[in-house]
């Protein structure tokens, strides 16, 4: 389940890409199987560990095209282990409402991100965020929980403050706000009661099947109740300063 629209976000074969907080690596693999070379960088080992697992797995079976590399990489995102202007591409979803020093992280994407690079930032959208926040303490109340709800000019002007230029913003994943209201309602850790199990199995069966029914309801529902709020921008090049003779004299 991708929340990054790729029609939007246009990766070319060879682009060198930082997937960071990629968490489960949900966008490293699919940048992996369009023929980038992706690293992929989390704070959790864990989850590093199981990264680095799918990526041997997905080159053993044939599924990343020639060409393309793949590494997971423990990693603070304050802090990155890479010289200025590695990277052509940066991706972070649904991070950066988990940090408190969100403009740290921009400030850090910006500077390992190429002149003419591009970003795509995801968190959770204001209004469905707003509603499970307040059905459940226990939402976010957790060690690395959300510690802020976005408003979308809000993030679009932090963006655009770090040095960016966003181009284009949209919705993602209507058909999950009703899951989370629910796992709200009814408990965070309570996957037993029968509306959460009932609208998992939907889930589980829309991303398994995509039928059209569920595809053209979540594209007409995105903008009412997307649980997603994506934004994408470019890292402009600097103005090249014009060539001077210091040593000539004027006549």
């Amino acid at each position: 389940m991708l929340t990054v629209d790729f029609s939007r976000f246009p990766l070319a074969p060879g682009d060198r890409v930082l997937d960071l907080g990629c968490g489960a690596g949900r966008h490293a693999f699919e940048c992996y199987r369009r023929g980038a070379q992706v690293v992929a960088l989390d704070q959790n080992a864990d989850e590093i560990r199981e990264v680095a697992k799918w990526f041997a797995a997905m080159k053993e079976a044939g599924e990343a095209p020639e060409g393309a590399t793949a590494t997971a990489m423990e990693g603070d995102a304050l802090a990155l282990p890479f010289p200025d202007e590695s990277f052509d591409v940066v991706i972070i979803s649904e991070v950066m409402e988990h940090i408190p020093d969100d403009k740290g992280v921009l400030a850090e994407m910006v500077r390992v991100l190429k002149p003419g690079g591009r970003i795509a930032v995801t968190v959770p959208r204001y209004g469905p965020e707003k509603v499970c926040w307040a059905l459940s303490d226990a939402y976010h109340e957790v060690e690395g929980g959300h510690i802020r709800i976005y408003k979308a000019d809000e993030l679009v002007a932090k963006i655009r403050e770090a040095g960016l230029e966003p181009y284009g913003t949209h919705h993602a994943h209507a058909l999950h706000s009703p899951y989370w209201w629910l796992k709200c309602a009814f408990g965070v850790d309570n996957d037993k009661a029968l509306p959460v199990r009932a609208y998992h199995k939907l889930l589980v069966w829309d991303i398994m099947k995509k039928p059209l029914a569920t595809r053209v309801a979540e594209q007409a529902l995105n903008p009412l109740i997307g649980k997603s709020f994506v934004a994408y921008a470019t890292k402009p090049h600097l103005p090249r300063l014009a060539d001077t003779d210091t040593g000539a004299d004027a006549t």
